[in-house]
């Protein structure tokens, strides 16, 4: 809640402002992964088998910054 209402005072009332509730869970069944990158947060990012390479580039490089 504190959060919307910052946002919503930074944001202004010059235009309406649209939020969406981002909601995390865990997968129904564990797929195996060929790679596993586990970060310092305890986040994991799972890699299948057949990921497409530019895809996996974009995403190691976004991860990067």
């Amino acid at each position: 809640v504190h959060s919307f209402y910052r946002w919503r005072r930074r944001l202004g009332d010059d235009e309406p402002v649209r939020f969406a509730l981002l909601e995390t869970r865990r997968p129904i069944a564990e797929v195996p992964a060929a790679l596993e990158l586990v970060f310092t947060s305890g986040e994991r990012l799972r890699i299948g088998n057949h990921v497409d390479a530019a895809a996996l580039r974009l995403v190691l490089g976004e991860v990067r910054q």
